[in-house]
């Protein structure tokens, strides 16, 4: 018999706990009949169904369940997932939640009714492309079995939609809800409706679904950053350094004066010298520039699902559907930007007991206006028909064909304007992390007349993927015995991708800002909202209106117009993946209780080929193959010490392939901007491997009441072959770099040079107490406490690449401390929830290495409360409120490497983070 667990009846529909894994939800089936069904209704049944996933599965599975996503203040997958215990969420910006990760680490495998999904030329699928609306129930698996596909170190997110024979026969369902945004001041629409029915004929059960989904987000982010730290003189330099006071220190030749970059950055102490000249020269570190970004944004997600079963006998399910996700995205971000790295006569005021400029003044300003849009489009479909049989009473067979597109178009288009103002006066933290400057004339910011017109940049891009995928699996069950499953199955996945970009840029165009139209001007105000002693106002080239007249843009700076632009291959990639498994499933008696094991092994060959274009050398094309296969085993022991207290155990193995960009040898260059003496660059290593992960789990369950219990678990990942960047300095030549001109490049490329470990502890508790009196009846509590701990070794090289020696970090993205909290009521026709979430600083990335600055670019704590009340008018029509981030909090980041730095000293940027309110109709019937 199959080992899924014991369905729990919600809000008046059946939920299956998850299928085996790797398999399609639709071939879900129920087990022995252990647990009476729950019946439960609102915001109580969504998480107590959650509670029943759990305890009913083999692996260690957290689920959100039945309509748990849609009555929470969450627009999609990722923002409903950040209050499962051990996931974390990140990058808020936009008016959502973008970026998730599952004990710290980001690469979970993204499955869509089982089946892998993913994005153009990725290797994962954007999950805040799904519409919460579709959603009937999201799985994360933090272990894995034999029977899950193998790759995902963080582990596996399985978002299930909805089917016909979920429903006893005709259903309807609708939702309606109007979202304002506060910091864009714009009201936005989310709309759904699902309709689906089921009949009884003469060749079997047939049913049919459609659901569809639209939402549109209009939004504004505002940030302000302080620039890296740099060496300048004191204003006493030493005598035979050559230097003037308040000098900016450039690196020089061959990094002469100083090595850009260092992990821990020069030092902080004060009197530190560095040798000019042959002199020892005291210096300070100050910010080199300060720049002030006011985006907006608009996006736009639509997406359905069909489905359509067919039942021909009570052996037999077949099932054929189609899902769309689709993205429609633009922001036009408007970019002021200072240095702030030209001597004056005026005093710097120092951090106490460092070299570190806190205020200062620079004269003879330049700086640069860039009106910068962007507009991308995503198309993803997914096709699939599944059948499953019956063979006898306990087996079962399932096959599985899958064929999925995804297409991703982009265009990205920007003008600068440029001056030079007579003084700029900056106090680098004016409090909290935020910066304050001025000019001598800030009013002269919004004046074209003051702006001449820069270099233009006009860029393309287009990402293509595909997979043809099938999948085989049969099991056969026995009801007495040691041995209870044998399960077996075979999974062929075929992989195409590509990647096409063009790029033309120009220099300084020569005219004034004021020449152009008055729409082709844009002048911004009240930006940041008070919240920083900075100008709040500028003006520069429109963004909307570069896009819409990019011809005649085009025309002024001589370059090719539309009819004449054409994408260049940038690399194709087709790969084969054949996997096959066999698992067991057991059940012995210890002092009376049962012990269930699971054991397993997987076995994967992958076959790669790539087809690499160097647009740099003509389209020369370089053709690299390669192929790797691997034995995977799992081990899962669950035992049940009495009837609510149980432990698991579980081992496996896992692997993270590779991004196709990261094998990708071409490069990305971008020119000398900060006057280095050289400028930057990324390229992929052809040769990458997949990273692998020895796992362990731990976990002590206590289902102390009906709707109530207590998890603890323990877990450790050893990682070998982590990719981690490394830095060569590259004569590039014929690179076309028109800003910045170099040949010299500091080019950055992935390589397997880590290892690593994450461990750590999660706690989540579920708690309905039944002794309450009266109106807190319907009073519960849901939360969950993680515990991370990381490290993992980082190469050192020098300008050649060779490693020259190691350092230690946590992982990126890791924070040691998160926790989330969810008070929530049901009782009568309301519903509430008020939930609060919080994960510690965290390690975000690394700066690029051409400053002095701490390498390490950290985030500040983040936090949002979110409120959710419903109100059923009647059985079928509800009403909702929402309200998201009511804390208005900030996204900070700031320097750090080790002991070296913080946000006080060291802060980087803050990016308001706004404020949603939603008010909604909900109607069913069923």
């Amino acid at each position: 018999m199959p080992a899924t667990g014991t369905p729990a009846r919600v809000d008046g529909d059946t939920v299956q706990t998850p299928p085996a894994p790797g398999q399609p939800a639709t071939d879900q089936v129920a087990t022995d009949q252990t647990d009476e069904d729950i019946v439960v209704t609102g915001v109580r049944a969504s998480i107590v169904g959650a509670l029943n996933v759990r305890k009913a599965s083999t692996q260690i599975v957290d689920s959100i369940v039945s309509e748990d996503v849609g009555k929470l203040p969450d627009n999609n997958v990722v923002e409903a997932l950040q209050r499962v215990t051990g996931v974390q969420v990140t990058n808020r910006t936009g008016g959502e939640a973008a970026a998730i990760s599952i004990r710290g680490l980001p690469d979970a495998l993204t499955t869509l009714n089982g089946r892998n999904i993913f994005t153009a030329a990725g290797q994962a699928f954007a999950l805040q492309d799904i519409s919460a609306n579709l959603v009937k129930q999201v799985d994360v698996y933090k272990t894995r079995a034999a029977e899950q596909i193998e790759t995902g170190l963080a582990g596996q997110i399985d978002v299930a939609t909805r089917r016909p024979f979920d429903f006893d026969g005709f259903a309807i369902s609708g939702l309606a809800r109007g979202i304002y945004n506060e910091q864009a001041d714009t009201y936005n629409p989310n709309a759904a409706l699902l309709v689906s029915n089921r009949w009884e004929t003469g060749i079997g059960d047939i049913g049919v679904l459609v659901n569809g989904s639209y939402t549109r987000t209009k939004y504004r982010d505002q940030t302000i950053t302080a620039g890296a730290l740099v060496p300048f003189a004191t204003e006493t330099p030493a005598a035979g350094s050559g230097l003037v006071p308040l000098q900016r220190i450039f690196p020089g030749d061959n990094n002469a004066n100083w090595t850009p970059g260092l992990d821990r950055g020069l030092s902080t102490a004060p009197g530190s010298t560095l040798n000019i000249n042959g002199v020892d020269t005291p210096y300070y570190l100050s910010r080199d520039a300060i720049f002030s970004s006011d985006l907006y944004g608009k996006r736009e997600r639509p997406s359905a699902n069909i489905a359509l079963q067919w039942a021909p006998n009570s052996s037999s399910v077949y099932t054929a559907e189609v899902f769309y996700a689709g993205f429609r995205g633009e922001t036009f971000n408007s970019l002021q930007f200072s240095f702030v790295d030209q001597p004056t006569n005026q005093p710097v005021g120092l951090y106490d007991g460092t070299n570190i400029v806190k205020t200062r003044s620079s004269s003879n300003v330049y700086g640069f206006n860039s009106g910068d849009y962007n507009r991308s489009k995503t198309d993803a479909f997914v096709y699939a028909l599944n059948g499953k049989w019956d063979v006898g009473e306990h087996g079962k067979i399932i096959g599985d064909v899958a064929y999925q597109t995804s297409k991703v178009t982009s265009s990205f288009t920007a003008m600068r304007t440029e001056r030079t103002a007579k003084q700029i006066d900056v106090d680098f933290n004016a409090g909290g992390g935020i910066p304050s400057y001025h000019f001598d004339n800030d009013a002269l910011l919004t004046d074209p007349t003051q702006w001449n017109i820069g270099q233009f940049y006009d860029n393309a891009n287009r990402d293509k993927g595909s997979a043809l995928t099938g999948t085989l699996d049969g099991y056969y069950g026995w009801d007495e015995g040691f041995l209870r499953q044998i399960k077996a199955g075979f999974r062929y996945d075929n992989r195409k991708a590509s990647t096409s970009v063009r790029t033309q840029d120009a220099g300084v165009l020569g005219r004034n800002l004021s020449t152009l139209p008055s729409e082709a001007l844009f002048t911004n105000s009240d930006f940041f909202d008070g919240k920083s002693d900075s100008p709040s106002s500028w003006v520069l080239p429109n963004g909307y209106w570069l896009n819409a007249n990019a011809d005649t843009v085009r025309g002024l700076y001589g370059l090719k117009t539309s009819d004449q632009l054409s994408l260049q291959r940038v690399f194709d990639i087709d790969e084969t993946t054949l996997a096959a498994y066999i698992q067991a499933d057991g059940e012995v008696s210890i002092f009376g209780r049962p012990l269930k094991l699971q054991a397993g092994v997987r076995h994967i060959t992958v076959d790669t080929d790539y087809n690499f274009f160097d647009r740099y050398n003509n389209g020369a094309q370089t053709f690299v193959s390669t192929g790797s296969e691997r034995w995977l085993p799992s081990f899962t022991a669950r035992y049940e010490l009495t009837d609510t207290l149980r432990v698991r155990f579980n081992y496996g193995q896992t692997l993270r392939r590779p991004n196709f960009t990261d094998i990708n040898p071409n490069f990305n260059l971008v020119g000398d901007l900060t006057n280095v003496g050289y400028g930057s660059g990324t390229a992929g290593t052809a040769t990458l491997k997949p990273t692998h992960s020895k796992n362990y789990d731990v976990a002590v369950e206590w289902y102390f009441d009906r709707n109530s219990a207590i998890f603890v678990t323990g877990f450790r990942r050893e990682v070998d072959g982590l990719v981690v960047p490394l830095t060569i300095r590259e004569t590039i030549l014929n690179n076309g770099i028109v800003a910045g001109a170099t040949n010299s490049f500091a080019i950055t490329r992935p390589v397997n040079a880590s290892n690593g470990v994450l461990k750590g502890v999660e706690l989540g508790l579920t708690y309905f107490p039944d002794y309450l009196p009266g109106p807190l009846k319907g009073l519960g509590f849901q939360g969950s406490l993680t515990v991370l701990d990381s490290k993992q070794n980082i190469p050192l090289s020098d300008a050649a690449g060779n490693i020259t020696g190691q350092a230690s970090s946590p992982f990126f993205g890791v924070s040691d401390l998160s926790y989330n909290a969810t008070l929530a009521y049901d009782r009568g026709p309301v519903g509430a929830r008020l939930s609060y979430i919080w994960r510690k600083a965290f390690l975000a990335n690394n700066e690029a290495r051409l400053f002095a600055n701490p390498i390490g670019v950290w985030r500040n704590p983040e936090k949002s409360l979110d409120l959710q009340l419903t109100l059923n008018a009647t059985d079928r029509l509800g009403f909702t409120f929402d309200a998201v981030n009511l804390l208005k909090a900030k996204q900070q980041t700031y320097y750090k490497f080790e002991d070296v730095g913080g946000p006080e000293q060291f802060n980087l940027g803050t990016t308001l983070l706004s404020r949603t309110f939603a008010i909604g109709a909900r109607y069913t019937f069923k």
